[in-house]
């Protein structure tokens, strides 16, 4: 009932749903957002993620289950990864129609919610789904490939998962026919895996990536899985290392992925829409890689 009592608390009226598929809750919870605005079932919609960890039971079945890492790191796309570490997070977003005579910080261009199907098994990750729901979502949003800029992987540091995921973008984003690189990134490596809440803890990276101008770079990597590596086509994807800087006067398109243990899987694309002047109208995106140095506190 926690939806209920937010919304009570909040004088809220419109539909209150609580949703749980697991890892993905979050972002399925925002695809239902954006149909309800879509479908004028509410005027404001108010997207909230959370996981706290009051209990050791399910720390103590999922490491059983060889989910989580013994090292408590997420090493996302690293040659080390090997489980997820996981995280609290408490996070929101709201919704607003287009029209509502607001300026709005970023668009959602479209969602999606799909389902892996019959894969491996329960928890195995079905990478022909993922590339299904990302072409999908594209096509949702009637946005080519070649328009997005950047990329919040679900990715959540595991040595199967990882390579799937990487795969199944390259598929997907393939067809971009010489645009520049799409930069890849896992926030899972700064903050830990906060499992219903992961969805929007993206989300809110990518606003800010969209904010500062600048996609963030990835922590904890340091040699890339060569499961990743054969997976990556390098024309179509770029995992940076570095800091990468946009230009002014140029429209951001990015994508989230999150993806549900239990199978299912969502992905949101936003738009965030710079003003420009007539002549920078059709200028492609170039990110400007600058080198910095970040010692290490240990040695590998």
């Amino acid at each position: 009932v926690a939806s209920g009592r937010i919304a009570f608390v909040l004088g809220l009226e419109g539909p209150a749903v609580s949703i749980d598929t697991a890892c993905s809750s979050s972002l399925v919870s925002l695809n239902a957002s954006h149909r309800a605005i879509l479908h004028a079932d509410c005027s404001l919609a108010l997207v909230a993620g959370v996981n706290l960890m009051l209990a050791p039971t399910a720390a103590f079945a999922f490491a059983v289950a060889r989910m989580t890492s013994p090292r408590g790191r997420c090493y996302t796309f690293d040659a080390r990864a090997d489980g997820y570490a996981r995280a609290e997070a408490c996070c929101s977003v709201a919704l607003r129609p287009r029209d509502a005579g607001w300026h709005a910080f970023a668009t959602v261009c479209g969602s999606r919610v799909r389902q892996d199907g019959r894969s491996a098994s329960l928890t195995a990750p079905n990478g022909l789904s993922q590339r299904a729901l990302i072409e999908s979502v594209l096509s949702n949003a009637a946005i080519t490939p070649g328009l997005v800029g950047c990329m919040e992987a679900h990715g959540t540091g595991t040595p199967l998962g990882d390579p799937i995921e990487v795969r199944s973008l390259t598929s997907a984003l393939r067809q971009r026919h010489g645009e520049d690189t799409v930069t890849l990134n896992g926030t899972k490596a700064n903050l830990g895996h906060s499992e219903p809440a992961a969805g929007t803890t993206g989300l809110i990276r990518l606003l800010l990536s969209f904010m500062r101008g600048t996609p963030s770079s990835n922590a904890q990597l340091r040699v890339m899985n060569h499961h990743v590596v054969s997976a990556l086509h390098k024309e179509v994807l770029a995992i940076p290392t570095q800091i990468a800087s946009l230009p002014a006067g140029t429209d951001v398109v990015g994508g989230v992925s999150s993806f549900g243990y239990s199978g299912t899987l969502a992905h949101v694309l936003l738009r965030h829409a710079v003003a420009r002047s007539p002549g920078e109208v059709g200028q492609h995106r170039r990110y400007c890689f600058h080198r910095h140095r970040f010692p290490w506190t240990k040695a590998v």
